[in-house]
C-alpha cells in the first residue's frame, strides 16, 4: 500500500505492538480477543507493510488492550 497515509498506518501499527507488549500479549492472543487472524494482526503491526484498519478494528484493539483509542493515534518519535 502506498498512500499519503502510509506513515500514519505504520505508526498506528507500532503503537499497537507497543501497547500489546506492555500487556504481555502475543499477536495470537490479541488477534483471538478481537476475532481476526494472527496473520492480519501481524500485517497491522508490520512496519515494512503499512496496513489500513477499520475504526471498528481500532476500537476493538483499544478495548482489548484496555486503553483509550486515542493512544493508538498518538504518534511519538521515540520508542
Amino acid at each position: 500500500m502506498n498512500t499519503k497515509y502510509s506513515q500514519e498506518f505504520k505508526m498506528i501499527g507500532l503503537n499497537i505492538a507497543y501497547y500489546r507488549k506492555l500487556k504481555n500479549l502475543s499477536q495470537m492472543q490479541l488477534a483471538e480477543k478481537i476475532n481476526i487472524s494472527r496473520t492480519h494482526m501481524s500485517n497491522i503491526e508490520a512496519p515494512n507493510m503499512p496496513t489500513s484498519i477499520s475504526l471498528e478494528t481500532l476500537f476493538d484493539i483499544a478495548e482489548a488492550l484496555e486503553i483509550p483509542p486515542a493512544l493508538l493515534l498518538t504518534f511519538q518519535t521515540a520508542y
